[in-house]
């Protein structure tokens, strides 16, 4: 039995069953016992595999996106270049290579890393060492200014709260311990404050139906609507999402680039679900923010011009043309990473629309 089992089995001893946003929490950022303080989840020796770390176009393509906004936000100095969940810092340092070439822009920028992980953090300071940086636990820690925003792949690790219908109305979905079954999914005895967050649709649906909601990403959509709105700025997030009306549990569990029981393992598997981006933008635009998307992933790379990168890396390097292609198809075709990854950008009111987004609907 892994650390994190006994963890939380102690926890539901304790203070009987978790909600699965408390689940989640500890099974993944347990400081001891959490997935991401133990071995290596990223790349082929890990769980799964990030866009970053497929390509460096993606990130280089970030990195002149970055630009591109600094300068409709009239050059401000300093600029916060902002990374919520960093990964092993690959993304950032492509980004920061691409952007040599507005050395201007590299003169104003603040680098700043928001890592709850401290083996994630120490694996970003290897990568990006000689990078002047600050790093810290939460955005509330990050000093305040103008600011540009990058997240891949970090809303979907937010926690979620699961409600069921029961015949007798909206019950949360608690996690149990049984010795004889392991980790189970029971009912919370009395209604679910949290209906109160589900659109009239979701309400209406028949019994046995189950709607998932992240009060986390909620609140950081509002929280950073805020603070953009207030301090100027924009922020990108690229991440797996709910496509326009779709309903019901998409919690899963990643181990060893399978899905596994999302129960199963706590501390041996990652644990994620799809953004729902119309309730991410509801809250951001009662912040004040301009949302714009969300739009497949592969369509927001071409129209920042990957393919056109693509081509000049491969005549560059010819033996390495066909993995650059290869590359290339895995990260915008639409039956690899091009249409269930999205990408969705806040901004402050009075800026031009992003680019990659003149488009979107």
């Amino acid at each position: 039995m892994s650390d994190a089992a006994s963890h939380l089995q102690r926890l539901i001893a304790l203070k009987g069953p978790l909600s699965l946003s408390e689940f989640m929490t500890e099974a993944l950022w347990h400081p001891r016992a959490g997935y991401y303080a133990g071995s290596e989840v990223l790349g082929a020796a890990g769980d799964y595999v990030t866009s970053p770390e497929i390509s460096q176009m993606f990130g280089e393509l970030l990195g002149l996106w970055c630009v591109a906004m600094w300068e409709a936000m009239g050059r401000p100095r300093p600029l916060l270049l902002l990374e919520l969940g960093p990964g092993r810092g690959t993304l950032m340092a492509d980004a920061l290579r691409a952007a040599r070439s507005r050395p201007d822009f590299l003169a104003a920028a603040e680098l700043h890393l928001v890592e709850a992980s401290q083996r994630l953090a120490r694996l970003q300071r290897a990568r990006l060492e000689g990078v002047p940086a600050s790093w810290h636990a939460h955005l509330g820690e990050v000093p305040e200014g103008a600011s540009i925003v990058l997240a891949n792949e970090f809303l979907d690790a937010l926690p979620i709260v699961q409600l069921e219908r029961s015949a007798a109305g909206w019950r949360e979905r608690l996690v149990d311990y049984h010795p004889g079954a392991g980790f189970r999914f029971i009912l919370a005895p009395g209604p679910a404050a949290q209906e109160a967050l589900l659109s009239p649709a979701e309400r209406a649906a028949p019994v046995g139906s189950i709607a998932e909601l992240s009060p986390a990403a909620i609140s950081l959509a509002s929280t950073l609507a805020r603070r953009l709105v207030e301090q100027g700025g924009g922020a990108l997030f690229i991440d797996y999402g709910r496509r326009a009306g779709e309903r019901g549990p998409t919690l899963q569990a990643l181990r060893r680039h399978a899905r596994a029981d999302a129960l199963a393992t706590p501390g041996h598997a990652d644990l994620t679900a799809h953004v729902d981006f119309a309730a991410f933008a509801r809250a951001a635009r009662e912040a004040g923010a301009a949302c714009h998307g969300p739009i497949a992933q592969g369509a927001f790379l071409a129209a920042l011009g990957i393919r056109e990168r693509a081509e000049r890396l491969a005549a560059a390097a010819p033996q390495q043309a066909e993995a650059v292609r290869a590359s290339l198809r895995r990260l915008i075709a639409p039956e690899a990473m091009g249409s269930l990854f999205q990408a969705f950008a806040l901004a402050h009111p009075a800026l031009p629309v992003p680019p990659g987004f003149e488009r979107a609907p």
